[in-house]
């Protein structure tokens, strides 16, 4: 390969995530670790960031589970998840789905995961795991997780309002703030700024209801009109009966296909 590749390492607990580091650079010394995170949602956002080659994600972590994040990242990464001893989701993991290594990490363990992770990375042939979505889906909802944010508090001057997110049309980041762009349907078209970040957000949103198409937006999906491929690597969105054009990163336009 002629670019140098590039890992994220994400663990709530610095001395394994130290340890993790240390055996990776033995075991695969001309591995560039890119990006470290401390939670889930520190995770996510590093890798839209630097698109890592690999990613070590540990199972547990606060905002975002290791899981959260595998399932936003696909099959376009490979994922390694880092989890400890008796973790219920070992024996999914050894149906060899996904891959997986034991805390502490074992230096013949590692090695034989940084085998399979070089294979793959050198194949051309994009990588088929047609159970792996189900199998994160199924691990995942074993983790406890609190209810989706439904009211959302913002300063307006002297006033503090509260936001029905469910009446959200999308989050966009701005500089220090969120700008939550509204359209209630009693008090019509409006807009707050919050000082809680885009990412962290995310962790608080239903996923169900509101896509990221971009490192800097979430979008309630029941506003989007259409995507529209501007040339081969821009795609912005409309939405219903608003002007707006919201940008699609590259890593989301698979999102929209034709059927």
């Amino acid at each position: 390969m002629s670019h140098t590749l590039t890992a994220l390492i994400a663990d709530d607990e610095e001395a394994p995530r130290a340890q993790l580091k240390a055996a990776l650079q033995q075991a695969w010394p001309e591995l560039q670790i890119a990006a470290e995170a401390a939670n889930g949602v520190d995770a996510w956002d590093a890798y839209l960031e630097h698109e890592p080659d690999v990613c070590f994600l540990d199972i547990r972590m606060p905002g975002l589970s290791g899981i959260d994040v595998a399932k936003r990242i696909g099959a376009q990464t490979p994922v390694v998840f880092v989890t400890a001893f008796g973790d219920h989701a070992v024996t999914a993991f050894e149906a060899g789905a996904v891959d997986y290594v034991m805390k502490p990490v074992e230096r013949p363990r590692l090695e034989q995961t940084v085998e399979r992770l070089q294979a793959r990375l050198q194949s051309s042939a994009t990588p088929t795991l047609p159970d792996l979505q189900a199998l994160l889906s199924q691990l995942g909802g074993s983790l406890r997780k609190p209810a989706p944010l439904s009211v959302i508090q913002a300063a307006v001057g002297k006033e503090v309002k509260l936001l029905r997110v469910e009446h959200v049309v999308y989050f966009e980041a701005d500089s220090r703030y969120t700008r939550v762009v509204v359209d209630d349907p009693v008090t019509g078209p409006g807009e707050a700024l919050i000082r809680t970040p885009l990412k962290e957000l995310l962790a608080q949103l239903d996923p169900d209801q509101f896509w990221q198409v971009h490192r800097s937006v979430i979008v309630n999906h029941h506003h989007i009109a259409s995507a529209v491929r501007v040339d081969e690597g821009t795609m912005v969105l409309t939405l219903r009966g608003r002007p707006d054009r919201l940008p699609v990163s590259r890593h989301f336009q698979g999102m929209f296909k034709g059927q």
